[in-house]
């Protein structure tokens, strides 16, 4: 499983603070800790701070790479925040996220190319959200053949189905499950991810709903996802659906967390 560290977002209010106080040492605490809970990449989120974005990400580019060279997850809704970020992001830049969106499609599909960057690819087009998980998979199956054309690599685009929560519509995380079934099924080199925690907004114990979906979703071919690292029993849960779904080959990866003690606790 290929882990987005979600953790280091300016819209949470602690990294605002740390941000707007130039924390540093809380930014490369939550950095180093992702990875070493394995993390492959770290988001990196400076939108809280519209006016001066740019400045902001580039400040806590600045400020994780003193401590790691873990690959960086670009994370803005504005071009001129995604270029600075990936001139900066250093090895296997990842864009978080191009849509079918004409305009942000156009506008940030260059950087793409130019930093041959992984990219998270949202279902979204102009035409807005939809509760239809066959049109979902049509704007998916559409994106994925345009960033081809692009010249995008199939192992670097990240479909994201956008989960619904199911607080709101009982059908909607089978629903995208089926998506990444599909998309296993006939793009088989693309990856699928997802902001999980979604699925279980509006509800209580949302920790307990996201573990357990995290389980069903690798058993349809979720093989990334955007999550917090740090929680022991999400992690504990990939561990073992991995090996159950027969993607962790004589289960090596769950062993090894077991002697490594990320498993203690969890029986």
């Amino acid at each position: 499983m290929l882990i987005i560290g979600e953790l280091i977002n300016s819209t949470r209010k602690q990294i605002r603070k740390a941000i707007e106080e130039k924390d540093a040492a809380a930014i490369q605490s939550l950095a180093t800790k992702q990875v070493q809970a394995g993390a492959s990449w770290i988001d990196v989120n400076a939108g809280a701070f519209p006016t001066d974005e740019v400045e902001k990400m580039q400040w806590l580019i600045g400020t994780i790479r003193k401590v790691t060279e873990a690959p960086l997850s670009i994370d803005s809704p504005r071009p001129a925040a995604v270029e600075a970020g990936l001139a900066m992001a250093g090895k296997e830049p990842f864009l978080n996220s191009i849509s079918a969106e004409a305009d942000r499609y156009k506008a940030l599909i260059p950087f793409v190319k130019k930093y041959a960057a992984r990219v998270v690819a949202l279902s979204l087009d102009d035409s807005g959200m939809t509760d239809d998980m066959k049109a979902v998979w049509a704007v998916a199956d559409g994106l994925i053949k345009r960033l081809e054309d692009d010249g995008v690599p199939p192992d670097h685009i990240f479909v994201d189905p956008l989960i619904r929560p199911v607080s709101t519509n009982g059908d909607s995380a089978m629903g995208a499950l089926w998506v990444v079934e599909k998309i296993s099924t006939i793009h088989p080199l693309v990856h699928k991810t997802c902001g999980l925690s979604n699925v279980s907004y509006g509800l209580p114990k949302r920790k307990l709903v996201n573990q357990v979906f995290v389980a069903m979703a690798i058993g349809k071919g979720l093989d990334s996802a955007i999550v917090d690292p740090l929680d022991p029993r999400m992690m504990a849960n990939i561990f073992v659906a991995e090996a159950l779904a027969g993607k962790d080959q004589f289960c090596m990866n769950y062993i090894t967390a077991e002697r490594e003690g990320r498993l203690e606790g969890m029986a």
